[in-house]
């Protein structure tokens, strides 16, 4: 996928995957919901969609630029889904994470 095509709920979601088409990573944005909360009837009623996959790493990844103070729901989000779908890899990236990560890339080139 490339960014062009791609309509990214935050600028800092933009940045990564920039990123990643230029060190040529293959990506998917947003390819599928997680539930992970249910009835007691047993009907899925929350959802989680990690930001990015990347197929080559079988690897889901959810980018927050939310305060650490405002993260909480995010946590919420990944911890639910890796209890429920223990067999899901996912990382969960914030802000810093990716400034950092940008900039050693950028010291790199």
């Amino acid at each position: 996928m490339t960014t062009s095509r791609v309509g990214f709920a935050h600028e800092t979601e933009a940045s990564f995957a920039r990123f990643l088409d230029f060190y040529g990573i293959a990506w998917d944005y947003e390819p599928r919901r997680f539930p992970i909360v249910w009835t007691e009837s047993g009907r899925a009623v929350e959802f989680f969609a990690p930001d990015f996959y990347l197929s080559e790493f079988d690897l889901f990844i959810e980018v927050t630029a939310a305060k650490p103070a405002l993260r909480t729901r995010k946590n919420r989000k990944v911890r639910l889904l890796r209890h429920h779908h223990p067999h899901v890899n996912v990382k969960l990236f914030t802000a810093r994470d990716l400034e950092r990560l940008l900039s050693r890339a950028a010291q790199a080139a």
